[in-house]
């Protein structure tokens, strides 16, 4: 089969072969359809990610057909179109992720291949509404939003968010999410393009962060926030907590930006404020993701589609930044 390795860090991933997998004890086989690309495979391939394993297929975001089921699986699964929950072994506790909690596709295989095999538990009958391509797009990316503005900060109709960064997929999925449920959405970007389409999308507004003090801006036009999703942190952590209203809350699921360089605490107490991080999903949280997608009828924003064999391509236009949506690997070329 056809498999996107891993081969050494500091290298986008090459296109190898590699022997066909065959199901284990409570495992499913899975023909992939398409897969997707996150920034967690390009910092996997950069070096900037713990427990990388070199030889490791990369990808976490997949949807394809169930093919062959191990000892102990309900056959009646084979033939299902299905996509794959990559947040494994994530524990009892709904607060919080287990010791032995792994995101697919490091260190074990992943969906960036004709074939990946995953417990039974983490796959779902794929959304009907949604293409294949669309599918694949979903599961990363879908369920760290979701778990962020809704579990976490307990998102409410009516609210107003800001969503920092616009055109990676947790962001765009957040936007998509939050305007679904009658939120009133504003964005951030280093892209007037990119702010144009957000708005398309339903954003009410956006700021160009490059410009100095667009805060103020942000002040101006929309006055202070209830929520602020955010996956850079970084200097503009202290930005973040001038915006939020009192009792709004700030969560972050990443940092793109680096650490946080300043931070002043006096507002935090004061106005009431709420940190929270946020990381992936529960399988309840997947769960209640894919059932609000189901519900609602909307879909993804895919950026480009591309063939297996052009995966370097496809790496190096993730690198650099130009990305609007999910970018798509499709298995069928």
């Amino acid at each position: 089969m056809r498999a996107v390795v891993l081969e050494k860090v500091g290298e986008y991933p090459r296109l190898v072969e590699r022997n066909r997998p065959v199901p284990g004890r409570g495992e499913v086989l899975i023909r992939i359809i398409c897969a997707a690309l996150n920034h967690r495979d390009l910092w996997i391939s950069k070096g900037l990610y713990p427990g990388i394993r070199e030889g490791v297929i990369l990808g976490s975001d997949g949807a394809g057909v169930v093919e062959e089921v191990g000892e102990g699986v309900d056959r009646s699964w084979i033939g299902k179109e299905v996509i794959i929950n990559p947040s494994i072994n994530w524990g009892g506790n709904p607060l919080f992720q287990s010791s032995e909690y792994e995101i697919l596709g490091n260190p074990r295989d992943g969906t960036l291949a004709d074939y990946v095999i995953v417990p039974v538990e983490q796959i779902i009958e794929r959304p009907v509404h949604l293409s294949w391509e669309e599918s694949a797009a979903l599961p990363l990316a879908g369920l760290t939003a979701y778990r962020a503005l809704f579990t976490r900060a307990n998102l409410r109709p009516g609210e107003k968010v800001l969503i920092t960064g616009i055109g990676g997929g947790v962001a765009l999925m957040g936007l998509k999410m939050a305007v679904a449920v009658g939120a009133a959405v504003w964005v951030t970007s280093g892209s007037e393009e990119k702010i144009l389409k957000a708005k398309e999308l339903g954003a009410v507004g956006g700021f160009n962060y490059k410009e100095q003090d667009w805060y103020k801006l942000a002040l101006k036009e929309a006055g202070e926030f209830d929520v602020i999703l955010d996956g850079a942190s970084g200097p503009s952590l202290e930005i973040y907590t001038m915006l939020l209203s009192p009792g709004g809350r700030l969560v972050i699921y990443g940092q793109t930006a680096g650490a946080a360089q300043q931070f002043r605490t006096a507002r935090l107490f004061y106005r009431q404020l709420n940190i929270l991080g946020s990381t992936m999903g529960s399988p309840r949280d997947f769960e209640l993701m894919v059932r609000m997608w189901n519900n609602i009828r909307i879909k993804p924003v895919i950026d480009s589609i591309w063939s297996p064999e052009d995966i370097r391509e496809a790496f190096a236009r993730m690198d650099s930044g130009v990305q609007f949506g999910k970018i798509v690997v499709d298995f069928r070329k």
